[in-house]
Formats: C-alpha cells, structure tokens, sequence
C-alpha cells in the first residue's frame, strides 16, 4: 500500500519550512537571528494566542443542537424558527459561571449564565439568560457597581465577604435573588441538571400586530440536581472542570442532554395595571396569573471541536432579535441590548459576527459594514458599500420586527412606575416559605457563613432587616445563626 505523502509545514504566508526544531544562529551556538521570520511569527503569534476574558461569565462550556418546535405559539408570534410544528433549528448554548475568572471552579455558588443562539432562517437570534429566573438589580446603571462587589478586591485580590454583603445591604431589591443564590439550586450538580431562564421580559407580536410579552423557561428534562456546600468543595478539589467534563463526556457517549421550553404570555394590555412591574427582572410572575405553555424541545447532540474558537469566541447579544420578537421596556434588557454587543467589539473585534460560530447558518448576513479588524467581507468594485444606491444592494423591509412600545412623560433619571403591589422583600418571603425544613436550615446556613465574616455591624444589620422584612422566620433564623458565628 503506497505511504501517503506527508503534509508541508508552512508558516502563516503559505511559505514551506525547513526546520521547526531549531532556531536560525549566527554560527554553531551564536545568538538567534532576527531574519529567522518563522522563530518570531511562532513567537508573535503565541504572545497573542489569548484575547481579554468576558468580564462577567468568563468561565463557560457550550455544545451544538437543535430546538424542535412541539407546540402551536403562531397566535402569539410569526417567528419564523417557531412557525410550525415539528421544525428544527439549530442552535449552540453556552453555559458559565458569572463571578469568577476564566481560570476558576466550575462547582461553586454562583448563578449560572444560560445563553442560546438559534441559527434560524431569518438571522440569529440569541437568548441571553441564566439559570435563575431573577437578577440582583433592576436598573443597569448598578450593574458595574454590582459586579466589582462580587470581584476580586483590588487590594486583596480575592472575592471578598464585606463587599458582597456591603453592596446587598444596599440593594434590597437583591434579596430574592439572595434567597435564590444561597438555597438548595445555588451550585447545579452540572449544566444538565438545571433549568434555564430568559430572565427578561420580551415582546412576541404576531402576524396581527399583537403584541404580548413573555417569559421563557428551559425545564431541564434530565431532573434538577444540586450540591451542598461540602458536595462542592470536595468535587472543585478532585476536578475544577467538572461540569465541563459531564457535559463533554455525556455528548460523547451519546448521551444527549434536553431542555423543554415553556413560555408564560402576558397580553401587553395587561402590564400597565398588573399588580406589580412586570418588567422588574427582580421579580417572577407567578404561574397561577400566567401559566407555563410548551412550545418545543432543546437537545444538545454535538460537542464543539475548538473550544477557544467556539465556546470562548462565541458572542451572544440580547439585541440580535428577529421578526416577531423584540424588546420589552425592561430597564435591565435595554442596557444589555447595548453592553452585550459592546463587549464583544471589544473583546474580538468589530468584525466578531463573521467567526463562524457567531455568523448566520440557514442565512447569510447582507449588509453595507466594511472593513475594520479582520474583515473578511471585502466585497469587489460590484458591491457598493452605501444604500441607498442603484446597483442592486440589499433593501430595508419596511416592517418592523416587533410592535412598537408606546413612551409618554419628560425626560429624567426617574425611579421605576410603581405598581400596587411592588415590594422587594415578598416574593423573597414566598419563596422561602416554599421550602422545606431541611432546605430552610441549609439557605440560612449558607448566608450565615458569608454574612458572619463581615466585619462592619451596620453592613449586617442592613442585610438583616431585608431578611425580616422578606419573612420574620428567615431573619429571626439568620440573625441568630449569624450571631452564633460571629462569637464564635
């Protein structure tokens, strides 16, 4: 049988290399020579192998699949990929971390980032949740400030206790979150083993004109498995990648994880006088005021063949919306309709959407952008690179991609409309009521540990009074716990 010819090592520029075993000397053991073009493009090269890490979600995995729809939603959306029963889209999930570098554990206390990229015949659409169905804030002009509290200090450079619990202390509207962070689901067992959440509200109109806002819910249909904190600890000590090595090792067995996808539909007609904000990303509805409807499956089947080039390099922006879905006035959407994007021009250029895990796969993106850092759409003298023009270039619809969203009142930094029942300490308190015993003793337990090494009184008895204002049982609990500690 014939030796199949070996393939040439080339450098970058297509060129054949002699030796990559030895650098270019000036004699036998002389120094290196700066014409050794191949030494300093490998050199060079290397230097830049890594780009700047997210500054939230750093750490994630991700895998390739399909939504299958199940369900009729069209009297809700004309969404193309949701149009029929039975069509499959592909799709790619990224799951992270929020609060830790790249280099951190996987199995820690932390929300989990759940971000969906749907490739759909009519441009992509992305989902950017987490596994949670509510956030710490509700306005983004906190989040920075909300992040560098979870952050490493500048001074001690590591996560520190009087930071978290200084800036919840002042952020009353984080204590359902809280309640969520430090219960039962706050470190998922894996990324299958956990549901998904839009977090935000959205907007789905339908070919009517209709408007209605929804919710979105992933019901992971593996089951919902958790750690404790000691559960943790002792699996971060054997593997800090464990989730990414289930969710690998599962697609390679064949093994294919599944979420179902539930909607809950809220005719726009209604949010104005419900009973709180419905925009409020702190806040949940509840299921008895807008039950769950099915709409589909989500089946991750394919595991990703370069995780820097794919899962590091994907970029998810929740302002990539296509016909039949859009915003809604969620102060937290619209500032991640702008930072998502804005992170990923930074992070990988402003050319990031022609990577090919981020550029539409049942389509193909027709635009007038040019140029700039890696641009690989470098269209002839047949293309002209302005509209309107007479050469036949792409054209604008004439119709919008979801209903418009009636504005009235001045301009100002105003405070959120309040509804006749907002509060951000009640749905905390029913959330904790919901659980067990054993679930109660193990949520006050864990913001006991955190909470009791603060050094600063005032910072404790502000975080206190959220957990009596949420249920008098849960702050009577963590303020004996806490105390226990702290005289410890």
């Amino acid at each position: 049988m014939p030796k199949t010819p070996n393939r040439v090592l080339t450098t970058e520029s297509g060129a054949p290399v002699a030796d990559n075993q030895n650098s270019a000397t000036a004699g036998v053991g002389g120094p290196i020579l700066l014409q050794d073009q191949h030494l300093l493009e490998k050199l060079a090269r290397f230097n830049r192998e890594r780009i700047p890490e997210r500054v939230v979600h750093a750490r994630g995995s991700g895998a390739y699949g399909h939504f299958e729809v199940t369900d009729d939603v069209t009297a809700f959306t004309h969404a193309d990929f949701l149009n029929t029963v039975g069509k499959r889209t592909e799709v790619f999930l990224r799951f992270s971390t929020v609060a830790d570098n790249l280099g951190g554990a996987d199995a820690v206390r932390d929300p989990r980032g759940f971000a969906l990229k749907f490739y759909t015949e009519e441009g992509n659409y992305d989902l950017v949740g987490n596994n949670t169905p509510v956030f710490f804030i509700k306005d983004p002009i906190k989040f920075p400030d909300f992040i560098h509290s979870q952050k490493r200090d500048p001074f001690t450079g590591k996560q520190e206790p009087e930071n978290v619990w200084d800036f919840w202390a002042h952020a009353p509207e984080a204590t359902h979150q809280v309640t969520w962070l430090m219960g039962d689901r706050g470190i998922p067992a894996s990324y299958r083993h956990m549901n998904g959440y839009g977090s935000h509200t959205y907007q789905w109109t339908n070919e009517q004109g209709e408007a209605f806002f929804v919710k979105y819910h992933f019901k992971t249909n593996q089951g919902i498995r958790s750690l404790s904190t000691e559960q943790a600890q002792e699996i971060v000590g054997k593997d800090a990648n464990s989730h990414q090595t289930d969710l690998l090792q599962a697609i390679e067995r064949g093994v294919h994880p599944s979420w179902t996808l539930y909607v809950q539909i809220m005719p726009a007609a209604e949010a104005a006088d419900y009973r709180f904000n419905p925009f409020d990303l702190t806040k949940v509805w509840p299921h008895k005021d807008y039950p769950l409807q099915r709409v589909g499956r989500l089946v991750l089947d394919r595991n990703p063949d370069n995780v820097f080039a794919e899962v590091e390099q994907a970029a998810f922006s929740p302002n990539n919306f296509v016909p039949g879905i859009g915003p809604s006035p969620d102060k937290m959407l619209q500032g991640r309709l702008f930072a998502y994007a804005d992170a990923h021009r930074y992070r990988l250029g402003v050319n990031h959407t022609q990577l090919p895990v981020n550029s539409p796969k049942a389509t193909a993106a027709d635009n007038y952008g040019r140029d700039g850092l890696m641009a690989t759409n470098a269209y002839g003298r047949a293309r002209k690179n302005y509209e309107p023009n007479s050469f036949d270039g792409p054209v604008e619809t004439g119709r919008p991609l979801a209903a418009p969203l009636a504005v009235s009142g001045w301009t100002g930094t105003h405070e959120a409309p309040a509804h006749t029942k907002d509060d951000d300490f009640f749905q905390a308190g029913e959330l904790y009521r919901l659980m067990s015993e054993d679930e109660k003793q193990r949520l006050v337990a864990n913001i006991a540990g955190g909470l009791s090494q603060v050094s600063r009184d005032d910072i404790v008895e502000k975080n206190l009074a959220h957990f009596h204002a949420a249920d008098p049982d849960y702050g009577k609990r963590v303020e004996e716990a806490v105390r226990a500690l702290r005289e410890d």
